[in-house]
């Protein structure tokens, strides 16, 4: 075993024996690497930190601040401390990395 290795396969086995959306997967320093899985719904609010999505499996319109995209598997995006976001119009096959990272930052 791989002990600084996460597969997509692994990841998704073990959130799926989870009630919850995410599960954290790594953690070194200040980054911590999650599943993301949200069923049809994104209930999140803005988080801290900064923190980047990697579309793992499907396909969404993401919405930051205001703006839409669509993405889909493979796609990058970045989201800044307390920028309000959330992903919309899931495929049922979505689901995203999560990689939080830096100092938590104090909202002025």
């Amino acid at each position: 075993m791989f002990a600084n290795k996460v597969s997509l396969a692994d990841a998704s086995e073990k959130l799926s024996q989870h009630h919850k959306e995410f599960l954290l997967l790594f953690q070194n320093g200040t980054l911590e690497v999650e599943l993301y899985k949200p069923h049809l719904v994104d209930k999140q609010t803005p988080h801290d930190r900064d923190e980047v999505y990697i579309i793992a499996t499907g396909e969404a319109t993401f919405e930051l601040e205001g703006k839409t995209t669509d993405v889909r598997t493979g796609d990058f995006l970045f989201v800044p401390a307390y920028a309000a976001h959330k992903f919309t119009t899931l495929s049922e096959d979505f689901s995203t990395w999560v990689l939080f990272f830096g100092p938590v930052v104090i909202e002025e």
